[in-house]
């Protein structure tokens, strides 16, 4: 990381890029960005296929109960990642287990741990806010470019390492367990073991995005991608680049713009927004398709 912060500043200082450029703090946002763009949007078509919409967002929303149950415990203030992870891979794992062995509907499930991680997330901000500065809760819920350190990097270079693996190894496959459980089974797919799998990698990376787009609103950047791609997509290969590329633009341009001015907001929140500007154009070329 030292290296590319050298090679950033030394462009810089060369006149090939502006002037924020200067500081390190987003040179490490953009890292993150380039990191954490393209594995969101390749799941997000396995999100979108499976309908785990409502599940990711619930898996954000735990990540803020995992924050406060770290510092509760004694870890940084900055990076809980311990509790962070633990906790909501066993939030994940342990709604998926459920699901597979009752007969409540997923979407009501999904609700009931949703509202359970936030009504305990509450409670124990109570006791963290008498502890830690009330922003960098705000950080964990909204992102915040300037939180971004070379252990969250390491940490969603080594996640994304794992998925890229994962999809290159098994990605067909899991994508006709998604499609149809029952053909995938012919073909001697277990359909189980990789619906765990799957969950599990969601938890793991909507966990490590946090920084960057914060609790409330990492689902939205799975979801919305791979959406509007699929609303302009002829086949699954096209569905999936265009998912990619949507996510990845949105999160460069989430975090250059608020930088240069352009949107004073959190980074987060940018990021999403400029998501659903594509959703909106995605819309739109949809609909001048059926015209013609």
């Amino acid at each position: 990381m030292e290296m590319l912060r050298q090679l950033t500043y030394q462009l810089y200082a060369s006149g090939y890029l502006p002037e924020m450029f200067q500081y390190g703090f987003l040179t490490n946002a953009l890292v993150a960005a380039c990191i954490m763009g393209p594995i969101l949007g390749a799941l997000g078509p396995l999100v979108v296929v499976k309908r785990l919409a409502f599940f990711s967002e619930a898996v954000g929303h735990g990540a803020l109960t995992g924050v406060a149950i770290g510092i509760l415990l004694g870890e940084p203030v900055t990076q809980p990642l311990v509790a962070l992870f633990c906790f909501c891979t066993l939030f994940a794992l342990l709604l998926h287990w459920i699901k597979s062995r009752t007969q409540v509907p997923y979407d009501a499930l999904v609700g009931v741990f949703l509202s359970f991680a936030i009504a305990l997330g509450a409670a124990l901000l109570l006791y963290v806010a008498k502890r830690v500065n009330v922003h960098i809760l705000e950080n964990v819920l909204f992102g915040s470019i300037l939180t971004v350190r070379d252990m969250d990097i390491l940490v969603l270079l080594l996640i994304a390492l794992i998925s890229v693996s994962l999809l290159l190894y098994s990605g067909n496959r899991a994508l006709l367990a998604s499609l149809s459980p029952e053909l995938a089974r012919t073909r001697g797919i277990s359909v189980r073991l990789y619906d765990y799998v799957f969950v599990l990698l969601i938890a793991l990376v909507t966990v490590a995005s946090v920084k960057v787009v914060g609790a409330i609103l990492v689902g939205a950047l799975l979801l919305i991608p791979a959406t509007a791609a699929r609303m302009i997509s002829r086949n699954g290969r096209e569905f999936f680049w265009f998912s990619v590329i949507f996510s990845t633009l949105s999160c460069l341009l989430g975090i250059l713009l608020p930088m240069a001015g352009a949107m004073p907001i959190p980074s987060g929140a940018a990021i999403v927004m400029i998501a659903s500007a594509f959703f909106i154009l995605a819309l739109g070329v949809r609909r001048w398709r059926k015209v013609q």
